[in-house]
């Protein structure tokens, strides 16, 4: 060893051991840009919207790993998952620490819009790929719209759109709106809003609920004393499942008023009970008893996860196959040419046919109308819905340049 006999070398030593010292606590993240594709799925964990996405989430994300092959341009792909509890400032942490120290690539999923609009903020001026499954807030890919922001599953337009007018045409023109009171709530109200009145529909009123709340009866009676044949619920999972079991105990669909849920996914079915809900619609992007092929990806996922893949559950399936092959693609899993790849290639896999994703990052695919079976006519756990239309893409969710994007040209 040479003996450091001076000041100028031994600055000089300092120096190296400090830059060595700094590219050691570097190398974690490096190693997660290099040596894999490492996938991020954030999402709840523990509230009212893990049963919907959650754990599932996860399990459909690693199936869709292991149809690729496990591997994508020889590197390994690996998966972390991580629960926002709903709380952007989690979520945000969360996305910091994947982007900054562990080289997640692209993260996928994240129900709540809230979370959903400052991730990709946080995306937008770091790194990596966002993709929603569980977010539906249509101004994700409107005003807020980004380069590295896709909307998979659904959005709020197209399912206002679709579930709105298609309730008006059969009547039910009078509406009283449940809202919880967040992002999502917020636009899926202001979406369904202007698809009623657009299709000849009126808003005799509304009211708005905290998320996660135990208690509807209050909101549930200022909906049946309003006057209106339809009463529409803008939340989801728990909150859904809540206030569906308490409109039954106050008799609202006994006493002549519709209830249409906006978001209503097969785990909801089986939280209530088919035989309660009276052929209750709801507009999902995917169904997993389409056909004998999606049939046997959903008994696959429930002998993994116990229960049949929700439509948001599917999407995060979806979205990864599709992420995977664009970074096959480029050749790359640089994300400028991986985003450039994602919108140039039509997506084509078990429950998306002829999907295109637009310049706004919206991702362009029939969304169907169903209906809750009668147990009597379900064949297994999760043949719960049965399709009454598809509608198309095209046609479900809102023209390119009417959402003010600015990458829309």
């Amino acid at each position: 060893m040479i003996a450091l006999k001076t000041p100028l070398t031994r600055l000089m030593a300092a120096a190296l051991l400090a830059s060595t010292a700094s590219l050691a606590l570097a190398a974690p993240a490096m190693a997660g840009a290099d040596g894999a594709v490492k996938i991020g799925i954030l999402n709840d964990r523990s509230g009212p919207y893990s049963d919907a996405t959650g754990e599932g989430a996860v399990v459909a994300a690693r199936m869709a790993v292991e149809d690729f092959g496990g591997k994508a341009l020889g590197k390994d792909v690996e998966i972390v998952s991580a629960d926002h509890q709903n709380k952007a400032d989690i979520g945000s942490s969360t996305v910091n620490r994947w982007l900054d120290v562990e080289g997640v690539d692209a993260i996928f999923d994240v129900p709540n819009s809230g979370v959903l609009l400052a991730l990709q903020e946080i995306v937008r001026n770091k790194d990596g790929i966002l993709v929603s499954s569980g977010g539906g807030v249509s101004k994700f890919t409107g005003e807020a719209c980004s380069p590295y922001g896709f909307q998979w599953s659904y959005d709020t337009y197209s399912v206002a759109n679709a579930l709105g007018r298609a309730t008006v045409a059969e009547g039910g023109d009078n509406w009283f709106l449940v809202q919880v009171d967040y992002a999502f709530g917020e636009a899926l109200a202001g979406d369904l809003t202007k698809a009623i009145t657009e299709a000849g529909g009126k808003i005799a009123g509304s009211v708005k609920h905290p998320l996660n709340t135990p208690d509807f009866s209050s909101y549930l009676l200022q909906a049946q004393g309003s006057g209106a044949n339809t009463v529409a619920l803008i939340n989801a999972g728990g909150d859904t499942v809540n206030a569906l079991k308490q409109a039954k105990e106050f008799g609202l669909a006994d006493s002549g008023q519709k209830m249409v849920a906006m978001l209503f996914f097969n785990t909801d079915v089986l939280a209530i009970g088919a035989d309660d809900l009276k052929g209750l619609t709801a507009i999902n992007g995917y169904e997993a008893s389409l056909n004998a092929e999606t049939q046997a990806f959903g008994e696959r996922f429930a002998k993994l996860h116990g229960t049949w893949p929700t439509s948001l559950q599917i999407g995060v399936y979806s979205a990864v196959n599709h992420y995977l092959k664009a970074v096959e693609a480029a050749g790359t899993d640089a994300r400028d040419q991986v985003a450039a790849k994602m919108r140039e290639m039509p997506v084509e896999d078990l429950f998306v046919k002829g999907g295109k994703v637009r310049a706004d990052g919206l991702m362009i695919h029939d969304m169907l109308l169903t209906e809750v079976k009668p147990s009597s006519e379900s064949k297994t756990r999760g043949d719960v819905f049965k399709v009454v239309r598809a509608i198309p893409g095209d046609e479900a969710f809102r023209p390119l340049d009417k959402g003010g994007c600015p990458l829309v040209k």
